[in-house]
C-alpha cells in the first residue's frame, strides 16, 4: 500500500507546496480547506500534473472540533497507512492585545492550535498502532520571537510549539517522529500587498524541501526543531 500524507489547508501556499514535493514520490495524498472551490481546482491541477497521484480532499473549518472529528473519520473510512501529518493551517491577523477587536485572541488559538490537537489527537491511534509516522507543526519565528504586530498570533505559535515539545516527549516510546518548523517570513498570501522585495521572504517550496529532508533521514534520526529565516533576516 502506498504511504499517505496529510497535509492541512493544502490548497495553496505552504500546504500547496508541501502536497507537489510528494506528489511524484508514490504518495497518497490527503488534505482539507474551508472552501470548496478552492479544493475542486486544486484536484483540476493534480489530475492534469500527476495524474499517478491520488488525492482526497475534505471541505473542512478545523478550528471547529465537530468538523475537525469528521475530517478524522473521513481519513480513517479511507483505510491508508499514514505516515506523515502536516499540521499547517494558521490564521494571521494583525493587531496588539490593547487594540485588536474582541475576539481575534480566540479565533487565532482555534485556528492555530485547536486545529493541530484535535487533528493529531483524531490520529494518533492509528500512528501508535503501526509504530510509525511523522508529525509535523508548521509553526513561526513568532513562535519564538515576539511578534507585536500580531501579538495574539504570536500566542497561538508559542502554543503550537509547546504542542510539539509535548507530543515529542509522549511519542518517542512508539517511534512517531515530531517536528517542528519555525519559518520567518515566508511569500504567501498574508503578505498580500506588501511593498517588500520578493527576495526579503522565504519561498514557499523552501518550507516544502525541509519537511521531505527531515521525512526521509534515518529511522533512528530526527530533527526536532528547525528555524528558517531569510538570508537578510526576519521581517518584523
Amino acid at each position: 500500500m502506498k504511504p499517505a500524507i496529510i497535509v492541512t489547508g493544502g490548497t495553496k501556499g505552504i500546504g500547496k507546496a508541501i502536497l507537489e514535493k510528494f506528489a511524484p514520490e508514490n504518495f497518497t495524498l490527503i488534505t482539507c480547506s474551508r472552501s470548496e472551490h478552492n479544493l475542486a481546482e486544486l484536484k483540476t491541477e493534480f489530475s492534469e500534473k500527476y495524474p499517478e497521484c491520488n488525492l482526497y480532499t475534505w471541505v473542512a473549518d478545523l478550528s471547529e472540533k465537530s468538523e475537525a472529528q469528521k475530517f478524522v473519520k473521513f481519513i480513517e473510512n479511507l483505510g491508508l497507512e499514514i505516515d506523515i501529518l502536516v499540521n499547517n493551517v494558521g490564521l494571521f491577523i494583525p493587531g496588539q492585545i490593547y487594540n485588536e477587536p474582541e475576539g481575534n485572541f480566540e479565533l487565532m488559538m482555534q485556528a492555530n492550535v485547536y486545529s493541530a490537537y484535535y487533528l493529531t489527537k483524531g490520529i494518533l491511534n492509528h500512528l501508535i498502532g503501526r509504530k510509525k509516522g511523522h508529525i509535523f507543526n508548521i509553526c513561526s519565528i513568532a513562535s519564538i520571537v515576539p511578534y507585536i504586530k500580531g501579538s495574539s498570533y504570536s500566542i497561538s505559535k508559542f502554543a503550537l510549539l509547546g504542542l510539539s515539545k509535548v507530543l515529542r516527549e509522549e511519542l518517542k516510546p512508539y517511534n512517531i517522529k515530531v517536528t517542528a518548523i519555525l519559518p520567518s517570513a515566508t511569500l504567501t498570501d498574508s503578505w498580500n500587498g506588501t511593498e517588500e522585495p520578493p527576495e526579503r521572504f522565504l519561498k514557499v517550496e523552501d518550507i516544502a524541501d525541509v519537511v521531505y529532508t527531515c521525512y526521509h533521514l534515518s529511522p533512528q534520526a530526527v530533527l526536532e526543531e528547525i528555524v528558517i529565516r531569510p538570508q537578510l533576516g526576519d521581517l518584523l
